[in-house]
Protein backbone atom coordinates (compact mmCIF):
# COMPACT_ATOMS: atom_id res chain seq x y z
CA UNK A 1 0.00 0.00 0.00
CA UNK A 2 1.26 3.52 -0.91
CA UNK A 3 1.66 6.03 2.16
CA UNK A 4 -1.36 8.27 1.13
CA UNK A 5 -3.44 4.97 1.52
CA UNK A 6 -2.15 4.19 5.14
CA UNK A 7 -3.14 7.56 5.99
CA UNK A 8 -6.19 7.57 5.00
CA UNK A 9 -7.04 4.07 6.50
CA UNK A 10 -5.55 5.45 9.75
CA UNK A 11 -7.71 8.12 9.86
CA UNK A 12 -10.43 6.34 9.45
CA UNK A 13 -9.76 3.87 12.48
CA UNK A 14 -8.62 7.11 14.29
CA UNK A 15 -12.29 8.39 13.34
CA UNK A 16 -14.63 5.39 14.79
CA UNK A 17 -12.10 5.23 17.70
CA UNK A 18 -13.33 8.50 18.23
CA UNK A 19 -16.82 7.76 17.75
CA UNK A 20 -16.79 4.36 20.36
CA UNK A 21 -15.28 6.66 22.90
CA UNK A 22 -18.39 8.98 22.76
CA UNK A 23 -20.43 6.25 22.75
CA UNK A 24 -18.47 4.43 25.40
CA UNK A 25 -18.61 7.93 27.34
CA UNK A 26 -22.30 8.40 27.05
CA UNK A 27 -23.24 5.01 28.04
CA UNK A 28 -21.12 6.10 30.95
CA UNK A 29 -22.72 8.79 31.90
CA UNK A 30 -26.15 6.69 31.69
CA UNK A 31 -25.21 4.15 33.73
CA UNK A 32 -22.08 5.24 35.95
CA UNK A 33 -20.60 1.92 35.04
CA UNK A 34 -16.59 2.71 35.49
CA UNK A 35 -16.21 0.06 32.64
CA UNK A 36 -17.66 2.29 30.15
CA UNK A 37 -15.44 5.49 31.02
CA UNK A 38 -12.12 2.69 30.86
CA UNK A 39 -13.35 1.78 27.81
CA UNK A 40 -14.10 5.26 26.36
CA UNK A 41 -10.62 6.37 27.94
CA UNK A 42 -9.22 3.58 25.44
CA UNK A 43 -10.78 4.24 22.78
CA UNK A 44 -9.50 8.26 22.75
CA UNK A 45 -5.91 7.16 23.23
CA UNK A 46 -6.36 4.44 20.43
CA UNK A 47 -8.09 7.36 18.36
CA UNK A 48 -5.00 9.91 19.49
CA UNK A 49 -2.34 7.37 18.07
CA UNK A 50 -3.55 6.83 14.81
CA UNK A 51 -4.14 10.22 14.40
CA UNK A 52 -0.87 11.14 15.33
CA UNK A 53 0.52 7.86 12.65
CA UNK A 54 -1.98 9.30 10.08
CA UNK A 55 -1.13 13.36 10.06
CA UNK A 56 2.43 13.70 11.47
CA UNK A 57 5.46 12.34 9.78
CA UNK A 58 6.83 10.20 12.01
CA UNK A 59 10.74 9.03 12.09
CA UNK A 60 11.24 5.44 13.25
CA UNK A 61 12.79 6.63 16.35
CA UNK A 62 9.91 8.18 17.71
CA UNK A 63 7.36 5.78 16.65
CA UNK A 64 7.67 3.48 19.80
CA UNK A 65 6.04 6.85 22.18
CA UNK A 66 3.14 6.54 19.50
CA UNK A 67 2.87 2.87 20.44
CA UNK A 68 2.75 3.69 23.90
CA UNK A 69 -0.06 4.73 23.84
CA UNK A 70 -1.86 1.91 22.90
CA UNK A 71 -0.12 0.12 25.52
CA UNK A 72 -1.65 2.46 27.72
CA UNK A 73 -5.03 2.15 25.69
CA UNK A 74 -4.86 -1.80 26.20
CA UNK A 75 -3.80 -1.57 29.66
CA UNK A 76 -6.61 0.44 30.43
CA UNK A 77 -9.22 -2.10 29.26
CA UNK A 78 -7.90 -4.77 30.84
CA UNK A 79 -7.84 -2.59 34.07
CA UNK A 80 -11.64 -2.07 33.26
CA UNK A 81 -12.32 -5.62 32.62
CA UNK A 82 -10.63 -7.07 35.73
CA UNK A 83 -12.14 -4.00 37.86
CA UNK A 84 -15.81 -5.31 36.21
CA UNK A 85 -14.89 -8.94 37.40
CA UNK A 86 -13.60 -8.24 40.86
CA UNK A 87 -17.44 -6.24 41.66
CA UNK A 88 -19.07 -9.20 40.90
CA UNK A 89 -17.96 -11.58 42.90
Amino acid sequence: MTTTVTAVLQAIAATAAWANGLFFLRFWRDSRDPLFAWFGVAFWLLSGSWAVLAFVDIREETQPYVYGLRLIAFVLLIIGIVAKNREQT
